[in-house]
């Protein structure tokens, strides 16, 4: 982790800070009090030890202050200085942070009588005989034995598909594994492939992946996945719009049923996207992002942190509306989204929230804009324009 705030604080003084590369230096500002501290003013010091005299003790109380302020909502001023850079890095970001907690502190923090813990691991596989094994309540070690595979549950939660018995697997039966609103959970199937499914997600495969003339896999929700590869066996992702096929890569396919959009999203290697009813086809590169309605396909260059960001463990919002943005909390959250004012789902909001943090924070980082107000009444989350 020091070695990532080093860099990133290099990439800030350098002016080459990506917009997710901020958001991910605020995330790890909001997690790592001390380090921050202490690598600020190491930085400061080991490169302007001769033409700047920092005194720790006056630094303490100024870094104590960014901590406390949330992720920004508006971009900062830019502030140019022709030396010190170290010390102008530290200077943009105190400047930038005092000024968002001062104004911040001009609005009471708003007080919710109940809250709602943030989803965790939850998934439930279903066999090809039909069982049904909730993997959050078994044990870890073998789950099931099929067709020749046993299937494990590791100490960190991910189900992992082994050949047990010597003979190939031909049994092109398929095994279904789902997570719940409020739900993720990360898989290896049985051609070896890697895959993390998001909340109200589920994904469809066969026994015989690994011998399959095509390893075809049908999603529902949102996944990242790290297709092993087999130049001889493409893998094929399918969905209700489109189909994915790669030989081996990284990328993160979000085709939820209530989402107008289906979004690919290429980070290593290569894919080649489908759509079902137009007959479009288009070949990503890493860094695009294909985005598939009923009607056509579009292909644009995008931000690949924000794609994974649930990956990461955090929702990432660039000038996103807030109905969109509520649709993601309500899955992870498992909460129904009421708006007592209609005009409040065209709030548009840029930001980074931790994705662990119990509902009541995340709702008061979006009231931060100063547009919009919630109250949770049991698991319902109301929302109103201000």
């Amino acid at each position: 982790m020091e070695e990532r705030i080093h860099y990133l604080l290099q990439q800030f003084t350098a002016k080459s800070l990506s917009q997710a590369e901020k958001e991910e230096l605020l995330v790890l500002v909001e997690n790592s009090t001390s380090l921050l501290s202490d690598e600020i003013v190491k930085m400061i010091t080991s490169e302007e030890e001769n033409a700047l005299s920092v005194n720790v003790e006056k630094w303490n109380p100024v870094l104590d202050k960014i901590l406390m302020v949330d992720k920004p909502i508006r971009s900062p001023k830019r502030i140019v200085m022709n030396s010190f850079k170290w010390a102008a890095a530290a200077v943009v970001f105190v400047v930038f942070s005092l000024t968002a907690y001062l104004s911040l502190q001009k609005k009471k923090e708003h007080v919710f009588t109940t809250d709602i813990a943030p989803g965790k691991n939850k998934a439930v596989l279903t066999l090809a005989d039909g069982r049904k094994i909730s993997l959050s309540d078994a044990m870890k070690g073998n789950v099931a034995k099929e067709a020749g595979f046993s299937i494990t549950k590791t100490d960190d939660g991910q189900l992992v598909y082994n050949v047990a018995e010597s003979e190939n697997v031909n049994d092109n039966r398929l095994n279904t594994i789902s997570t719940p609103n409020g739900g993720e959970w990360q898989i290896r199937l049985p051609d070896g492939s890697t895959v993390w499914l998001n909340a109200a997600s589920s994904l469809q495969y066969g026994l015989n992946m690994g011998t399959a003339k095509q390893r075809v896999v049908k999603l529902e929700g949102e996944a990242y996945f790290e297709v092993a590869k087999n130049a001889a066996h493409p893998f094929i992702v399918e969905t209700d719009r489109q189909a994915v096929e790669v030989l081996g890569t990284h990328f993160n396919i979000n085709s939820y049923k209530d989402e107008k959009v289906t979004r690919t999203t290429l980070l290593e290697g290569s894919v080649r996207v489908s759509h079902k009813n137009t007959n479009e086809s288009e070949v990503l590169k890493p860094g695009e992002q294909s985005l598939v309605t009923i009607s056509g396909m579009d292909v644009k260059e995008v931000d690949v942190d924000e794609a994974i960001a649930w990956k990461k463990g955090y929702f990432m919002f660039n000038n996103e509306k807030q109905e969109s943005i509520l649709r993601k909390v309500a899955r992870w959250y498992n909460v129904e989204i009421e708006y007592a004012n209609p005009e409040a789902k065209d709030v548009m909001y840029y930001g980074t929230v931790s994705r662990f943090e119990k509902i009541s924070k995340v709702l008061r980082k979006f009231e931060q804009t100063g547009e919009v107000r919630f109250d949770i009444k049991g698991n319902k989350v109301i929302v109103y324009k201000e």
